[in-house]
């Protein structure tokens, strides 16, 4: 079995971990914030995020970083998106060359628009850096609800090496070089799901969702193409799996936040009510970014950045976009004799 650290203990870094410790692998979970390792510590229950899930006394959480590093196989970066790069910066000096890193939270920097794998690789530029992401809420992973995500590397060799350490009989891994189209697809989707939540917020039926989710997979395909991804990335787990769930799910603390918007709240009044990170709202600046870079028309975003940051109401938001000019689904089709009547 492995000796595999985990930098960051929310909910997501601790189901993992609590997963890969029952598989027998030697964990150690570490936290910047000294009160949070004090707690869990004495509880072994992360009780305001994963409430009833029992920490196995297996598992080593520390505050020490250099506890942390120290000869691992593996290095499990779940940090919140907002801070990846300090914690990056703060680890370099303990990390040797080649040391396999996985990166399993989701986001794009707002200032330099990178993605959080390159993040790590400036900061960290001898570790060998992959990523984990796919439809997985981390309330069912750890109860052991069958998930399914998809490992991305620079090589195969790497790739099957995470997916033999996180592989088992209910969370499934399969593997892809197309690791800007599983970052994108997953950091993207949290946007998108801000939006769906608030057109639940607003009272919206089945109809809504499900052109919001349609036309969300069609905008982050067009981004994730411009940028390099494949389209079979954006179609699969990392892209519309990742999309659907974090759309409708009631762990989704994107949809939450957006559902509270949609009900009125400031995007400040919602983002104190969920509590936790939300991905969407720090990404969302970033991936308007990229879109203009990119000349890509993403009109989902647009609108709910006119929401989120310049106080546009969802319902506005919502009226933009159902009466913008009208066009073709794909402008990429056409029909073969257009000029018969």
């Amino acid at each position: 079995m492995s000796r595999i650290s985990f930098l960051g203990a929310g909910s997501w870094g601790t189901a993992l971990a609590i997963m890969l410790a029952k598989h027998g692998h030697e964990i150690t979970m570490w936290s910047k914030v000294k009160e949070e390792v004090l707690m869990l510590q004495k509880n072994r229950e992360h009780k305001s995020r994963l409430p009833g899930i029992k920490i196995p006394d297996s598992i080593v959480i520390t505050e020490n970083l250099e506890e942390a590093c120290k000869d691992m196989e593996l290095i499990v970066f779940a940090v919140a998106s907002p801070f990846v790069r300090s914690v990056a910066k703060e680890v370099c000096g303990l990390i040797p060359e080649k040391q396999k890193i996985v990166n399993v939270a989701k986001g794009i920097d707002k200032e330099s628009l990178t993605t959080l794998r390159d993040i790590i690789l400036e900061e960290i530029p001898q570790a060998d850096v992959s990523v984990l992401s796919g439809p997985s809420h981390a309330e069912e992973v750890a109860v052991e609800m069958p998930t399914t995500v998809v490992v991305g590397a620079d090589s195969r060799e790497t790739a099957l090496a995470v997916q033999e350490i996180f592989m088992n009989q209910y969370f499934r891994v399969y593997i892809s070089p197309d690791i800007i189209g599983i970052e994108l697809g997953g950091s993207v989707k949290n946007v998108i799901a801000l939006a769906a939540g608030a057109c639940d917020g607003l009272g919206y039926g089945d109809n809504t969702k499900a052109a919001l989710i349609t036309r969300g997979i069609a905008e982050i395909a067009r981004l994730g193409v411009a940028m390099g991804a494949k389209m079979e990335t954006l179609g699969g787990l990392s892209g519309i799996g990742d999309l659907i769930v974090t759309c409708t799910s009631k762990h989704s603390r994107n949809h939450n936040a957006g559902y509270l918007i949609g009900k009125g709240y400031t995007v400040e009044e919602a983002l104190n009510e969920v509590k936790q990170v939300v991905e969407g709202v720090n990404s969302a600046e970033a991936v308007w970014k990229l879109a203009q870079k990119y000349n890509v028309s993403m009109p989902i975003v647009e609108e709910l950045c006119h929401v989120l940051f310049q106080g546009a109401s969802a319902s506005d938001a919502v009226k933009k976009l159902l009466t913008r000019q009208s066009c073709m689904e794909y402008p990429d089709l056409g029909w073969l004799y257009s000029d018969i009547k």
